[in-house]
């Protein structure tokens, strides 16, 4: 509410942090932001399950799609550092409200040299790993999974399967680009198309249509350490590759 206020008066773009889960108890204020447009920033952090031991009081599950069903509001899910900083710098220059949402646990930064670069997370979506002639398979991601989704496609790839990795960032942004680009990232000829996120499955559907693989976490979470929920939730790369496998055969 306070953030509201300083973004009426003006002269300033306010940010405020907290923890992911909290943004509930935010919920009124963000609405309130999104109605009447105003630009400010909510840093959301501890973003998933993979907190570790807080436990499933403090675990997301439903966030990313609970803040994705508010209108006008921009969720920001970035996947490395470099996706990190182009996601703030299109909060701050994007004249809308935004939720930033940011991990715990380190997140590897992708090597880019080979990799699209991070500058496309400014259009919402765009392709991380592109694959030689037309994709076998999508694999879409958002925030921490991407470093994930992009160690699945480089092996499916060396095993002779075209795989091509998208990074999703910003649903909202992505919306708004001509239908020929998102075309171009997601070609409608390719019906075989994973998601990997970590939370609800809820709302994927749109990106993977009706035969895609919809890989997340439709339960609460758990108290452990980082290495024993990415077990128990499915989120090692040999787990995935076997469900991609699975899925593509």
């Amino acid at each position: 509410a306070a953030m509201n206020g300083m973004a009426l008066y003006g002269g300033l773009i306010p940010f405020g942090g907290t923890f992911l889960v909290f943004s509930d108890y935010n919920r009124p204020s963000i609405r309130l932001a999104a109605l009447m447009n105003l630009h400010v920033v909510h840093v959301l952090t501890h973003d998933s399950v993979f907190l570790g031991e807080d436990g499933p009081t403090h675990q997301p599950i439903e966030h990313y799609m609970a803040l994705r069903a508010i209108p006008r509001l921009e969720v920001w899910r970035p996947g490395d550092a470099n996706e990190v900083a182009e996601a703030w710098r299109c909060c701050v220059e994007r004249k809308a409200p935004h939720a930033l949402i940011l991990s715990r646990q380190d997140v590897a930064t992708l090597d880019r040299s080979a990799l699209g670069a991070a500058a496309g997370v400014r259009k919402g979506g765009y392709t991380v790993l592109e694959c030689e002639g037309e994709p076998a398979v999508i694999l879409m991601a958002t925030g921490s999974e991407l470093p994930l989704a992009v160690e699945v496609g480089q092996t499916l790839q060396g095993e002779g399967t075209a795989a091509r990795v998208v990074s999703l960032p910003c649903w909202e942004v992505f919306a708004e680009q001509p239908q020929s680009y998102r075309d171009e990232v997601l070609p409608p000829s390719c019906t075989k198309r994973v998601s990997l996120e970590s939370g609800v499955t809820f709302g994927w559907q749109r990106f993977t249509g009706a035969s895609g693989l919809e890989l997340g976490i439709d339960r609460f979470g758990a108290s452990a350490p980082l290495e024993d929920l990415l077990t128990m939730f499915g989120f090692t790369a040999e787990q995935v590759l076997e469900k991609v496998r699975a899925y593509l055969s």
